[in-house]
């Protein structure tokens, strides 16, 4: 009888051992990983012009005018006129425009203004809340304009539905017109601004037998607008211009016979007046060839400069046009 001969194959077991190459695999995926947390702890520590910055690098926000390459300092070579070249003498540079820096003139004369601005719109919501809460002044909220213009703040006073602040042909103020103009007075007595009076009328002529016509009523009125203001508190020294233009500056051009038309400007010039400085201002000028109050001078001291460098005590004027 033959030998039987019985042969048993060995099968590998879940525990053996494979090499090492799960190790290189693992290790790579633990090094991706931490290279994500790092950029996601990065992007969460970075400020919002960082990260614009960042999606301004990979997506540019402009296009290249040219055919070749994107016209910047990455752009391609072309040996045609059109399209982006290559300079041979200097290296690619990039130009971006730079806003000029601004003096310390320029910067107080910006603050300047804005401070006038917010000033003006104070005074006008004053002067409007004053209008709309005394009972007596409620029906004459129609007789006044208040507007910012180029020259300053401007308050008219105007006759409107039969209500005139003069008689007609009479410079005598009416009590109506005297109450308004207090409460103009309450708004702008603390401010600095010079203050410039216009008188208008219509274009009804008119002429007494003495040669009286609306050149000499406008200017009438101006200066009793003048004397009013001033015996309600303003003072004197701030009167800049007071003058009388008759018929030559109508409100509504359409109609130069409307009785709008007769009306008293009331304007505060905007950059004058003496104003204290600014708080954030340093002025070492005090320390250098200004007399001091200890040192004995006789000499008098000039006359301080406003807000724009210009005097401050002009002595008022008015001015009355010749008939035409």
């Amino acid at each position: 009888m033959p030998d039987i001969v019985i042969k048993k194959v060995k099968k590998g077991g879940h525990g053996g051992h494979h090499g090492g190459s799960w190790k290189v695999a693992y290790a790579d995926f633990v090094t991706a990983m931490m290279a994500f947390f790092l950029l996601l702890w990065l992007l969460s520590s970075a400020t919002e012009e960082q990260l614009q910055g960042i999606s301004n690098y990979f997506t540019p926000e402009t296009i290249s005018q040219s055919e070749s390459g994107s016209g910047g300092i990455l752009g391609g070579q072309s040996l045609a006129e059109q399209g982006s070249l290559r300079s041979e003498t200097g290296a690619p540079t990039v130009s971006m425009d730079i806003p000029p820096v601004k003096t310390p003139e320029e910067i107080a004369e910006q603050r300047l203004a804005e401070q006038e601005d917010k000033e003006f719109k104070e005074a006008e919501e004053q002067l409007r809340k004053a209008i709309e809460s005394s009972p007596d002044l409620q029906e004459l909220a129609k007789n006044i304009r208040i507007e910012e213009t180029d020259e300053g703040l401007r308050i008219q006073i105007l006759d409107e539905d039969g209500t005139a602040m003069f008689p007609s042909g009479s410079a005598v103020m009416a009590e109506h017109t005297k109450l308004l103009l207090s409460k103009v007075v309450e708004a702008i007595k603390g401010m600095p601004q010079d203050i410039s009076i216009e008188g208008h009328t219509d274009a009804v002529p008119f002429t007494t037998i003495t040669g009286y016509s609306n050149w000499e009523l406008s200017s009438d009125r101006a200066l009793a607008t003048r004397r009013e203001l001033e015996t309600q508190g303003l003072a004197t020294g701030r009167f800049a211009k007071v003058a009388g233009l008759a018929d030559t500056d109508p409100l509504i051009p359409e109609t130069p016979e409307n009785e709008r038309n007769r009306r008293i400007s009331i304007t505060l010039l905007r950059g004058t007046g003496e104003r204290p400085a600014l708080d954030d201002q340093t002025s070492d000028q005090g320390t250098s060839g200004s007399p001091s109050p200890e040192s004995g001078s006789d000499t008098e001291s000039p006359t301080p400069p406003s807000g724009n460098g210009l005097p401050t005590n002009r002595r008022p004027s008015f001015s009355v046009p010749t008939n035409r």
